[in-house]
């Protein structure tokens, strides 16, 4: 065989053996994490990935402490601090961080809830929301408060319970000075002074200014009570009415009058008494 033949029997055999390979088309998956089984097209995507398993978060706010394993996930959050909102909904005029969270947002105004509990019939509009409400039909609360011992299925909640504790309220109405620990229970509460009630029971007509006030009040005509009392058996449509219901049997009566000395299991109930000054 001649030196020419023999190269481009050689030329041959390598196309062969490409031609054997599998062929890598566009945008499919080729590495994996070995710890998750995750796939990505491309090693660096790989090796940042793997960095969520390591651990490691050299990437540190300044204002928080909160810490990062990628600068761009340090910066992106830093945006929280900076309250610069560039993205605002033509609709409500929410404003947001990211572009991401806008487009998020907008799914509620489309009214499309795709995803539903099979336990309550509740739906919401991303599958995230499922996944967090489906945590109290498992009553699983590993987040306890160390002050009152209350339980949450959530850190945030509890985060959020714990400004009840600390009596700061920075945000106040403007038209009767009420105070609130959050920016979005004072938006909720100043729906009240409006007098907008745009959601309204078909059933019965009853007006309410938020979608989920319609949505619990429904539940009420629905008859539907999927939260018992382990104690009595008591059945409530709402996880809420179970809860002040159990502070009968546990005797518990944080709320006591000034002037008589009579305590009460809830707030509302000292409110009533009419030997309370606020009442006679």
């Amino acid at each position: 065989m001649t030196s020419t033949q023999k190269d481009q029997h050689g030329a041959r055999s390598q196309r062969s053996q490409e031609a054997d390979k599998p062929h890598r088309r566009k945008g499919e998956k080729t590495y994996s994490c070995d710890e998750c089984g995750k796939d990505f097209t491309r090693g660096g995507d790989l090796k940042r990935h793997q960095l969520i398993h390591s651990g490691v978060k050299p990437y540190s706010c300044d204002l928080c402490g909160k810490s990062f394993t990628r600068a761009e996930s340090l910066k992106t959050h830093q945006f929280l601090h900076s309250r610069f909102k560039p993205y605002s909904c033509e609709l409500c005029g929410k404003s947001f961080t990211r572009a991401g969270h806008l487009k998020t947002h907008q799914l509620i105004h489309s009214g499309i809830k795709l995803y539903t509990c099979d336990l309550c019939g509740k739906s919401f509009t991303l599958a995230v929301g499922l996944q967090r409400h489906r945590l109290i039909h498992s009553r699983f609360k590993p987040y306890s408060c160390d002050e009152c011992g209350k339980y949450f299925t959530r850190g945030g909640d509890l985060k959020r319970h714990q400004l009840i504790h600390s009596g700061v309220r920075p945000y106040s109405c403007d038209l009767c000075e009420k105070s609130f620990t959050q920016a979005g229970s004072l938006k909720t509460h100043q729906l009240i002074h409006s007098g907008f009630k745009p959601y309204s029971c078909e059933l019965c007509g009853k007006s309410f200014t938020r979608a989920g006030g319609l949505k619990k009040h429904q539940l009420i005509h629905s008859r539907f009570k999927p939260y018992s009392c382990d104690l009595c058996g008591k059945p409530f449509t709402r996880a809420g009415d179970l809860k002040k219901h159990q502070l009968i049997h546990s005797g518990v009566k944080p709320y006591s009058c000034d002037l008589g000395g009579k305590s009460f299991t809830q707030a509302g109930d000292l409110k009533k008494t009419p030997t309370h000054p606020q009442w006679s």
